[in-house]
């Protein structure tokens, strides 16, 4: 990465703190309105930013979602509208129901078509499958998306890749964010995944100008990649300059930052997922609250 490149992406990421820093002083406010409404609040988490809460910004009529996801410690696919919500300060109401060891589909079914989380509802609208989930809110809310048509194809192409793509990363890194474990082995497969992560990352930097994949503000694509950025920390991946430095950018929003410091203390700790982290390789550490 050249001196100049360096320095914009500095810029922009001071650009970037420093917004994020404002919506999180507004939403500490905006939350002592919601409180005061007290319809807002009378059941899960409530997440707010900004005066619209709720409101589809097209079309200005009122409407809470409320967000079923499943433990912020494993779910990957829970991560990427709840952190697309937030980044673009869309209110919600959190329901999080945990992982089982026995079957969770007749649990999730009660909310779930696919009996499969993430699920959005949006009073009589239910719209499951993240994909789906962040088409749906591109509907109602601008900038979900890139603007720019050559961005968006290729944050669009991008967020399908990473949707249906890489299985063995998936497989042999499952999330698991609060332990660090030091990989048993790295086969050409997943090694393979990787190279093509770094490689999409500074693709979408080198063309959009950064500091996120598509420009200058968090869109979906940077949504679908931000369960990326954990499985990096976790199993301290190696990335190119460019890409490790977009991850460590995830890592410090506000966003993934509350969604990290919720998984540390979730109670919960289920079979499968623990083996599969298990069989990952050796773990150095583990910095989740002990389980009651």
């Amino acid at each position: 990465m050249t001196a100049s490149c360096g320095s914009v992406l500095a810029a922009a990421d001071e650009t970037v703190h420093a917004r994020h820093k404002k919506a999180a002083d507004d939403r500490v406010v905006f939350a002592f309105r919601v409180n005061r409404l007290g319809q807002l609040t009378r059941r899960g988490s409530v997440h707010t930013r900004d005066g619209a809460i709720g409101t589809n910004r097209k079309s200005g009529v009122f409407s809470m979602y409320t967000l079923y996801i499943a433990n912020k410690n494993y779910s990957s696919w829970s991560l990427r509208p709840w952190v697309l919500l937030r980044e673009h300060a869309i209110a919600f109401s959190e329901q999080l129901v945990p992982f089982e060891a026995a079957s969770n589909r007749e649990r999730f079914r009660r909310f779930s078509p696919s009996a499969k989380v993430p699920c959005l509802i949006d009073q009589a609208v239910t719209v499951w499958d993240s994909l789906g989930i962040a088409e749906y809110l591109a509907e109602r809310h601008p900038g979900i998306w890139p603007t720019d048509t050559a961005a968006r194809a290729w944050a669009r192409c991008s967020a399908a890749e990473m949707h249906s793509g890489f299985g063995v990363l998936r497989e042999r890194c499952t999330m698991n964010c609060g332990i660090r474990v030091r990989l048993a082995e790295m086969p050409p497969e997943l090694q393979q995944d990787i190279a093509r992560i770094d490689e999409l990352w500074i693709e979408g930097i080198a063309r959009f100008g950064g500091p996120f994949l598509a420009g200058a503000m968090f869109t979906a694509v940077d949504a679908f990649f931000a369960p990326v950025a954990f499985r990096v920390q976790t199993y301290g991946l190696a990335l190119g300059s460019v890409a490790a430095g977009y991850a460590q950018r995830l890592l410090a929003l506000d966003s993934m930052r509350s969604w990290y410091a919720e998984a540390l203390r979730e109670p919960w700790r289920e079979p499968a997922h623990e083996a599969e982290a298990q069989s990952a390789g050796t773990w150095l550490e583990d910095r989740r609250l002990p389980p009651p």
